[in-house]
């Protein structure tokens, strides 16, 4: 850590999110002032509404972007444009993004970053561990399946809290890791097969694998109510994405904090231990 995070305070984006929570408290516990934003929060901030970026960008230094609800949906690149060149604007230093491995749609997100004029580092991070702890996914675990369009591909699964504190050295680390995309992977690759029957066995119960095809599970989606544009996105990411692009590990976690990224049995160990995944 350099001096840069003396008396740095840093707007973190999406806060209670898998991985804006654990920038937040990455971030205090690195001794940065943090201003924890989202849109029910004491910080107010919402992609959506442009009203609210002003307020929670003045007086920031440093700024942690995470868009909702993807990084490569439609519109991304022109929200997140605009708010990192207002942030520029307003004097913030020092942008970070959290990026999707293997993802070609968040490009444009990420070249509307680099053009912005700040001082960028953008954080490309394989698929969260958390996925299956947190979020749309969890309901399914506790019921005892997961339905997914993620076939047999391999998937280098990753600890959001590695991602957490790989974002925090790079808004302290000086010029280290500005102007920088970092590929960030877990230790080891696992099908989601593999990953539900290590979760299984963590909870000692059963838990089952149901591979479908994207456009099946789009379909899925639509019976859900989800909004039809929301569902093209998302069987073209799954389509794209999940087709074993990113079946290979990276040094990331290495290179940026000096060790060994957390293991996914270490996380299925801690989550089953508090009950995660009990139906």
């Amino acid at each position: 850590m350099t001096t840069d995070a003396v008396n740095t305070t840093v707007l973190v984006t999406g806060a209670t999110g898998r991985v804006g929570r654990r920038v937040v408290e990455s971030a205090e516990a690195a001794g940065l002032t943090v201003r924890a934003a989202s849109r029910s929060g004491a910080v107010r901030f919402d992609w959506g509404d442009r009203s609210t970026w002003e307020g929670a960008l003045r007086g920031a230094d440093a700024a942690h972007l995470a868009y909702l609800p993807d990084v490569g949906a439609p519109g991304a690149a022109e929200a997140v444009g605009a708010f990192a060149r207002q942030a520029v604007d307003l004097g913030v230093r020092r942008l970070t993004l959290l990026s999707a491995r293997g993802e070609p749609q968040a490009h444009a997100t990420e070249r509307a970053v680099r053009e912005s004029g700040a001082r960028w580092t953008v954080v490309r991070a394989s698929w969260f561990a958390q996925n299956l702890s947190e979020g749309p996914f969890l309901d399914g675990m506790r019921g005892g399946e997961l339905v997914f369009p993620g076939g047999e591909v391999l998937e280098p699964f990753i600890d959001t809290r590695d991602i957490a504190d790989v974002v925090v050295a790079a808004l302290t680390g000086g010029d280290r890791f500005a102007g920088r995309t970092l590929d960030l992977t877990g230790p080891r690759l696992l099908s989601f097969r593999q990953a539900v029957a290590e979760v299984a066995a963590a909870a000692e119960r059963e838990i089952a694998y149901v591979p479908v095809s994207a456009r099946d599970y789009g379909a899925a989606l639509s019976e859900f109510g989800l909004p039809a544009a929301e569902v093209e996105f998302l069987t073209d990411l799954f389509e794209t994405n999940l087709d074993g692009r990113n079946a290979k590990l990276s040094e990331g976690v290495r290179e940026v904090l000096g060790r060994e990224p957390r293991d996914f049995a270490d996380f299925v160990r801690e989550q089953a231990a508090a009950g995660t995944w009990k139906s």
